[in-house]
């Protein structure tokens, strides 16, 4: 069965084709990163146009690698939610029309239960598991009970990591996005120079909150600049790094051992940070439980993990009609079409 992933949540432009939920036939993406580095974050009007003017283009060269046609495909999976609304937006509407106009089925797809389906392209793993979900959105710890059944067991109560490594990085005066440039510049710098608290949320042990730290941050740099004094800025990246890193293995250990799980998955742009993914190993091994991690290019909003998640979506009877609306926000474990 090959599915026709689209994804449109928020700067990248992506279309794929999957065959059974696991082999990738074809994965096109176009990104406005570049155009967005000149403002230093994304720009939500600027992203939408870009998905207007490439989503097309993209899907077609997804189908041309793929060896396709569209007569070939037999479900097209898209985005609806969480995400940019405006960029959404677009990518919901093309499924919409070209599922309509090709009689084909049309399946939603939540963008984290996509993030989380990109394992399932780079390994063989099988639910159930524990994950960590973790991008410039969100931090979840996810029980994946099956391939369509979750529970979020810890989530942050502020930031979302990604978004203060990124925050974070631009007021160090470091390139964006700051997340990437901090993972690249921590290597030459101390992890253990400057010292930072372990948030603590009153909600629940398997919460997050990264809020304070890139509070600390601020405060440094800012101190610094009022007395004229100089930072050695790669000590900082490395340990807000190591801090960020801590925080979100610390919760994850804590629910895996509490809830029993052995079979550990991370997912979502923040896997691709070498610490987090070396100081992961480092913790499975230590208990004997298996790590799955997708592959760096997986790791990024891609069209591949939607039509991953869109087959096993297509198999649990999940359908939308031409009323299929887009979502700024919705939970991951009780999402409605």
């Amino acid at each position: 069965m090959k599915i026709l992933g689209i994804e449109s949540s928020c700067d990248e432009t992506a279309a794929a084709v999957v065959e059974d939920g696991r082999k990738v036939l074809s994965n096109v993406i176009a990104t406005s990163l570049e155009e967005h580095k000149l403002y230093g974050g994304v720009v939500p009007e600027i992203a939408s146009r870009r998905h207007a003017e490439s989503i097309s283009g993209v899907v077609k060269e997804a189908l041309a690698q793929a060896s396709c046609t569209v007569r070939d495909i037999d479900a097209v999976a898209v985005t609806y939610a969480p995400g940019l609304i405006g960029s959404l937006l677009v990518g919901v509407n093309f499924a919409k029309g070209l599922a309509l106009s090709s009689d084909l089925p049309l399946v939603p797809v939540h963008h984290l239960r996509g993030h989380i389906a990109s394992n399932y392209i780079t390994s063989d793993i099988e639910p159930p598991f524990l994950c960590l979900v973790v991008s410039g959105g969100h931090s979840h710890i996810v029980s994946v009970k099956s391939y369509t059944d979750f529970e979020v067991i810890g989530r942050t109560r502020d930031d979302a990591a990604g978004e203060a490594l990124d925050k974070a990085g631009r007021t160090m005066g470091l390139a964006y996005p700051g997340g990437v440039s901090i993972d690249k510049l921590s290597p030459e710098g101390d992890e253990n120079a400057f010292k930072f608290p372990v948030p603590k949320v009153s909600t629940s042990p398997y919460d997050y909150s990264f809020s304070g730290l890139k509070t600390v941050v601020i405060n440094i740099v800012h101190n610094a600049a009022q007395k004229g004094e100089d930072i050695n800025t790669a000590d900082l990246a490395a340990s807000f790094q190591n801090a960020v890193v801590g925080c979100l293995l610390t919760n994850l250990e804590k629910a895996a051992v509490d809830f029993g799980f052995n079979k550990i998955v991370i997912a979502g742009g923040v896997s691709a940070n070498s610490k987090l993914r070396s100081r992961a190993q480092e913790m499975c091994d230590s208990h004997g439980w298996s790590l799955n991690i997708p592959e760096l290019k997986y790791c990024g909003d891609n069209a591949a993990m939607i039509a991953s998640q869109g087959y096993f979506e297509y198999l649990g009877g999940v359908r939308a009609d031409e009323s299929l609306n887009a979502y700024a926000t919705m939970p991951l474990d009780d999402v409605q079409y």
